[in-house]
């Protein structure tokens, strides 16, 4: 899933391509993907690109004016991706393409917006205002526009909760899921499964290395097009997804964690000392 390196990065390449230009239309393939039908589809047809942005891990096309704006809000989830199409369509996908939708330009160069998989989770909004969005209604502070002292707040206020998972939640903190809350913790050389409310210090060297770890991110993805990021971004990972390889730290061997469908890798000497957890698919497999 992008997160707010990649999502950022989207952003950037995508406004130098959209900003003033007018679009011709709004094709919906994928149905499930569509979550509003007020204001319809077709009022995205003759809008103006006014910016690109962001909230969190939701990308934000601006459409319109200030006086009577528009805005495409498009949540990539698992599998979504967008592909810049520098040629007009030669007509309609198939039923079995993977795009979801295209966004069409008047000169028939656009955005086609792909899911892969047959879990289908990409979402599409178009609304007055990106805060009827309910996933953005409800977003915590940015994590690159929080301050330590609301950090702070945040973790204390989850307690005893894992602070992998205080991370990855986005109504706690926007933009960072599972790959980078991995990053940030092992580069933290803290356990996955920390209580959140810690000692000062331990906030303090945890907030330095989740901005340290997402701006270097978006330092690298920055420049690159949409084509190159999910490469770029799984290239640069020294322990999401590494599992079995040596950690970059210390040599020992990557460990992980599987649990409801989903995963975590760490480093079990900087990060646990020495001690790998128990992992549920591992256990009963020996």
């Amino acid at each position: 899933m992008p997160e707010l390196p990649e999502v950022h990065a989207l952003a950037v390449d995508l406004e130098s391509r959209l900003a003033g230009r007018r679009i011709d239309r709004l094709d919906v393939l994928a149905f499930h993907a569509l979550k509003t039908f007020d204001p319809p589809v077709s009022a995205v047809a003759g809008q103006t690109v006014h910016r690109v942005g962001r909230h969190g891990k939701w990308l934000e096309i601006v459409l319109g004016d200030q006086q009577a704006q528009l805005h495409l809000v498009i949540h990539l989830s698992l599998a979504g991706w967008i592909r810049w199409r520098d040629k007009a369509p030669s007509g309609m996908p198939s039923r079995k393409s993977p795009i979801a939708a295209r966004l069409v330009l008047e000169d028939g160069t656009g955005l086609d917006i792909t899911e892969a998989g047959t879990r289908k989770a990409l979402a599409l909004h178009i609304v007055r205002d990106p805060a009827e969005v309910p996933g953005i209604a409800k977003l915590g502070p940015d994590a690159l526009e929080v301050d330590e002292a609301g950090f702070a707040e945040i973790l204390k206020s989850a307690g005893r909760a894992r602070i992998k998972n205080v991370l990855k939640t986005q109504g706690n903190i926007a933009g960072i899921g599972n790959a980078y809350s991995d990053e940030i913790l092992h580069a933290a050389k803290m356990s996955p499964f920390q209580p959140a409310n810690m000692e000062p210090e331990d906030v303090a060297r945890l907030y330095t290395v989740m901005r340290q770890t997402l701006l270097q991110a978006m330092a690298r993805a920055e420049g690159h097009s949409a084509s190159e990021l999910k490469r770029e971004k799984k290239t640069a990972l020294r322990v999401h997804g590494r599992f079995g390889e040596p950690c970059p730290e210390c040599g020992e061997a990557i460990k992980q964690v599987v649990y409801s469908g989903s995963s975590f890798q760490y480093c079990p000497v900087c990060q646990n000392e020495g001690k790998s957890f128990s992992d549920r698919g591992m256990d009963r497999l020996f």
